[in-house]
């Protein structure tokens, strides 16, 4: 007991600690940025500012994460889709690919609709004398950005952070001089707006977003952005100043502040969204009290308080994980700034320090776009800058929305999964009016695309989509996994039975219908889609829809044999789970092309793009479990044929698939290769993105354009080569790269309600220890396992009757593998 409570002490004291900066969290350039993908981003999951560092002229580029084109979808966009959908299996079954292509367009319904920009903050500053000492920076440490430089004899400085607790944007202005701080602040906004003025010091904005936006890909249209006088969602955005000294003015040209040494700028927004299925114009709730009171209150405090509150509510999530590779804390911090420590990096010099500091990066970005209460994330986060957005910036479902969520449990930041699983619910309630009006089914169904009104039609415009792009039936399936990956982690059984368990059952009752038998009883789908690739038919033409794709057999697989493991653990719904077991015993079975490869099709087909872009049949690998080099060799050979002929290049969300892939598969070296990719920019240095992908200079990862989960997906892969915990089993550095030779993790978690703290040298594991939340036994697989000096498993209080802990009996089982079992010491004094 005592080894237990001296190791709970240096913890705590460690916690107390992190407080102190630390410097190698910190990204620092010696430039402003010039364009918006070099601005550094802030958010506190609702508002996101993008901030671009200037002197004389600052740009701050503001969103609010409700603020979108459109309102509640139609139930039922194409009521003539449902009349063809045996014509299409029949043509499938006749090998007639291109009629089926053409059948499938008559199955579309609306495109989605998209993510609005709320607006600019721009700021001219009047100076005296040269511009000198520049420095701008995000720090981590504290989700604050900062501006300092001197003119003249005098030092400027700006700081910046985005309020949960008080849900504003607070800039403080501050001058070493008396009277040396000169500006104008002037709010505007791309959507229909108007500006007022109230008092001397606050400016209001209020205005609205189109009716509809059509997707940028789809070029010049029309009439691509519609405003219509009783639709679309409404918004406010207002800012004040709050000078300590000097004067503070207001008219139509925008607030003006003179003469002053200090001043603080409180900036507010808020919209008419009340909800996916309420009309944001008729049913709205009052933008304009949520603002004003968010403003009001937060203008009430001083700068000291409003920044105190906002670190100790980011830092409760940030500080729970530490990633330490190479020692990177403690060596030499590079004195050059990121844009120029990147280019070292790209040249092939080791930066350890910039690893740690991409990893927590990534992880800052989740907490900064996505909290409870909210929205899930979008195609880029919360940030975007423009009316017609790439991609609309909407939740692409067949990887995009999936892969921002990848990292949420196992870095440690489960909390932040809540919007995307809210969004789940919302789409099972539109998914089943899809479902009944596309294909007269039971259940719910998910396609393409989704937005925050739920969209779950293909979409199309009633046949413009290729129906790679929106014929594919199997979204449910898919994000289905994270309700039930949320239990995993957590074990929340209540959850399980209230909230994911009703909804996993209506994608699996979808599902379950949607399969047919082939000539041989087997089950299979029809028709089918490899999200976004193409096929070549024995005619060697462009072909896209087809039976039984991998993706879609290994996703079902997925859902019912998560649903049969839910089902058992509630004890419910037994004749249900018969059913899916049944039904899964007869799937199409996964097959190994003539190259070895994991087919992507039923037929072997030869793939018309080899090195495209997406991965979807090699979702049973991940996030999938049904592959494993553990349990299935053979196939998890042929996914490893299958990454080598499609290669290391690609988009970046690409590359992070890869890196996961590769992790799952046991391969280190191949993961950390394609992690250094991710990073890459053009070789002639451009402030931009890399062929193919690669990350912008503030770490922002590139499609290209700028897709945020990229930057989720590299995060969710090094958590993957460092933990894996999917095969029922804890598998400690799994797929360490032997380049981290030494290092430390603090605060993974695995399945089952653990947290595992790990230190290793030499490539191998020295010491972990393993928290249980649930005061359950685990099993620990390691690759090495007789380096192991020291493995502690430890509960966290979770006993109303007193402290409990659990210590280690560590019993060898086969091998690599060990069994921790917890043997109760009560002491209630402890």
């Amino acid at each position: 007991m005592k080894k237990l409570l001296i190791f709970s002490l240096v913890v705590a004291s460690l916690a107390c600690s992190k407080n102190k900066r630390d410097e190698t969290l910190v990204m620092w350039y010696d430039s402003p940025a010039t364009e918006w993908v070099e601005a550094l981003p802030l958010g506190n999951g609702r508002l996101g500012a993008m901030v671009f560092g200037g002197t004389e002229s600052e740009l701050i580029q503001l969103n609010e994460e409700t603020l979108w084109a459109g309102g509640p979808v139609d139930p039922n966009p194409n009521p003539e889709a449902v009349k063809y959908l045996q014509p299409v299996r029949k043509a499938l079954f006749d090998n007639n690919y291109a009629l089926a292509e053409e059948l499938c367009k008559k199955m579309q319904g609306y495109y989605t609709e998209s993510y609005a920009p709320l607006g600019d903050l721009a700021i001219s500053q009047k100076f005296k004398g040269e511009i000198s000492d520049y420095r701008r920076e995000l720090d981590l440490n504290t989700a604050v950005a900062s501006t300092t430089f001197s003119a003249g004899n005098t030092n400027f400085s700006r700081e910046i952070f985005v309020s949960e607790p008080d849900q504003v944007i607070v800039i403080k202005f501050k001058a070493d001089q008396k009277e040396a701080l000169n500006f104008d602040a002037v709010v505007g906004s791309q959507l229909k707006s108007s500006l007022n003025i109230v008092g001397n010091n606050t400016l209001v904005i209020d205005g609205k977003a189109p009716a509809h936006a059509d997707p940028d890909y789809l070029g010049d249209t029309p009439e691509p952005i519609v405003y219509k006088d009783d639709e679309g969602m409404r918004f406010r955005m207002t800012c004040r100043i709050i000078n300590k000294d000097g004067t503070v003015s207001a008219d139509q040209a925008g607030l003006h502040l003179q003469n002053a040494t200090e001043a603080v700028l409180v900036l507010s927004a808020a919209t008419s969204f009340n909800g996916f299925d309420k009309h944001p114009y008729r049913e709205g709730r009052n933008e304009k009290a949520v603002a004003d009171n968010f403003l009001n209150k937060a203008s009430a405090k001083e700068y000291k308080k409003l920044k105190k509150e906002h670190i100790e509510d980011y830092r409760k999530y940030f500080t729970r994980v530490d990633f330490d590779p190479n020692n990177a804390k403690t060596a030499e911090i590079p004195t050059k700034s990121l844009s120029k420590r990147l280019d070292d990096y790209l040249a092939g010099k080791d930066d350890p320090a910039l690893e740690r500091l991409y990893f927590q990066f990534n992880r800052y970005l989740l907490i900064s776009s996505s909290r409870p209460g909210g929205i899930a994330n979008n195609l880029q986060g919360i940030w975007n800058k423009d009316l017609r957005p790439p991609w609309s910036a909407n939740y692409t479902t067949n990887i995009n929305l999936p892969m921002n969520y990848w990292p949420a449990e196992v870095s440690n930041l489960a909390e932040m999964h809540e919007p995307m699983l809210k969004q789940i619910k919302n789409m099972s309630k539109t998914g089943a009016a899809t479902a009944r009006n596309f294909y007269n089914m039971n259940g719910w169904c998910l396609h393409h695309n989704s937005d925050i009104w739920a969209q779950t039609n293909p979409v199309g415009n009633h046949g413009t989509c290729a129906p790679v792009c929106a014929n594919w039936m199997v979204g449910g399936a898919w994000v289905s996994q994270h309700l039930y990956e949320h239990y995993r982690f957590g074990g929340d059984t209540e959850y399980l039975k209230n909230f994911a368990y009703p909804i996993m059952k209506g994608a699996g009752e979808f599902l379950a219908e949607w399969l047919i038998e082939d000539n041989q009883g087997r089950l299979i789908t029809a028709p089918s889609t490899s999200p976004e690739n193409f096929f070549l038919d024995s005619d060697n033409n462009r072909r896209q829809v087809a039976v039984a794709a991998t993706c879609d057999m290994v996703l079902i697989w997925d859902l019912f044999t998560n649903l049969i493991e839910a089902s058992e653990i509630l004890g419910i719904d037994e004749e249900f789970r018969r059913m899916l077991i049944e039904k899964r015993s007869r799937l199409y079975p996964l097959q190994v092309g003539s190259r070895g490869q994991l087919q992507e099709w039923l037929v072997d087909f030869k793939e018309a793009e080899p090195h495209h872009r997406h991965m979807s049949h090699m979702i049973g690998l991940h996030p999938g479990r049904q592959i494993s080099p553990l349990t299935t060799p053979d196939l998890a050979k042929a996914c490893r044929k299958t990454i080598e002929l499609r290669g290391d290049d690609g988009t970046g969300w690409a590359l992070s698939w890869r890196i996961n892939l590769w992790a799952r598969l046991l391969e280190g070296d191949r993961a950390y290769t394609l992690f250094r990719n991710l990073l890459r920019v053009t070789d002639n240095n451009v402030l931009s993105y890399g062929p193919g992908g690669g990350s912008y200079r503030n770490l922002l990862c590139a499609h290209p354009p700028f897709q945020i989960d990229g930057n989720f997906g590299g995060l969710a892969g090094v958590c993957e080569m460092l933990l894996q915990s999917h095969m029922e089993e804890i598998h400690l550095l799994p797929a360490l790269p032997s380049v981290w030779k030494i290092g430390s993790i603090k605060g993974l978690r695995a399945r089952g309600g653990f947290e595992v703290n790990m230190k290793w040298a030499d490539n191998q594991l020295e010491r972990a220890e393993i928290f249980s939340s649930l005061g359950k036994e685990c099993t620990i697989r390691t690759n090495i396992p007789v380096t192991i000096k020291d493995v502690k498993y430890v509960t966290k209080e979770h006993i109303s009757d007193g402290k409990t802990y659990y210590l280690t009996t560590f019993s060898s089982q086969k091998g690599n593998r060990y069994l921790v079992t917890p043997k109760t010491n009560r002491n209630k004094s402890s």
